[in-house]
């Protein structure tokens, strides 16, 4: 049985934030810190992709590369590091993200990556990538790609809003909190996490 690691992606600018996103206090907590709590209760090992200096005790895995391409660019440093894992994917920016959500993901994954889709959107920042099931990542990556374009390539299993319903999920998992006033939206919408 492969091993599952939580990946947490976190490579961006942060330009809409206006400062680094995973040092941003959501109630108690950092949005990194609710991140990985979450993860945590899934994943065998947790790792900070996007990342060349330490951040919040956890591992780091640089983008290959020029750094700050998106999130395929995490993706692509998780695939290959840990190549032979399942790899749950959640943004820096989800600090609301439910572990019962990522249990049900886990559980579902099998061959093909596994996300919710929500309104029409994948949600590929809140998914599970099976190990192997990402063939071509580092050529879509230096092709300048996504992992929407990725996903169109390969396929993936999609969780419908009817199946993460029966979850008891109501779209918190996936919502980002990218913005101040985003993160102002969450805590009206959804509580403190």
């Amino acid at each position: 049985m492969a091993r599952t690691i939580g990946v947490i992606l976190a490579g961006g600018r942060s330009s809409r934030m206006g400062t680094d996103k995973a040092s941003v206090e959501v109630g108690s907590s950092t949005m990194l810190d609710h991140v990985g709590q979450a993860l945590g209760q899934v994943a065998d090992e947790i790792v900070v992709a996007g990342r060349s200096e330490p951040i919040g005790g956890y591992p780091v895995l640089a983008d290959p590369g020029v750094p700050h391409r998106g999130p395929l660019a995490g993706l692509a440093a998780a695939a290959t590091a840990h190549a032979r894992s399942d790899l749950v994917v959640v943004a820096v920016d989800q600090p609301w993200v439910r572990p019962e959500t990522l249990t049900n993901l886990v559980a579902t994954a099998r061959d093909l990556p596994v996300l919710p889709v929500d309104g029409g959107i994948r949600q590929t920042t809140c998914a599970v990538y099976p190990a192997g099931s990402l063939p071509g990542i580092s050529e879509e990556l230096a092709g300048g790609g996504s992992i929407q374009s990725l996903l169109d390539r390969i396929s993936f299993e999609p969780i419908t809003e009817s199946a993460w319903q029966a979850w008891g999920e109501d779209g918190r998992s996936w919502f980002s909190a990218d913005t101040m006033a985003a993160v102002a939206v969450g805590i009206d919408r959804y509580g403190l996490p």
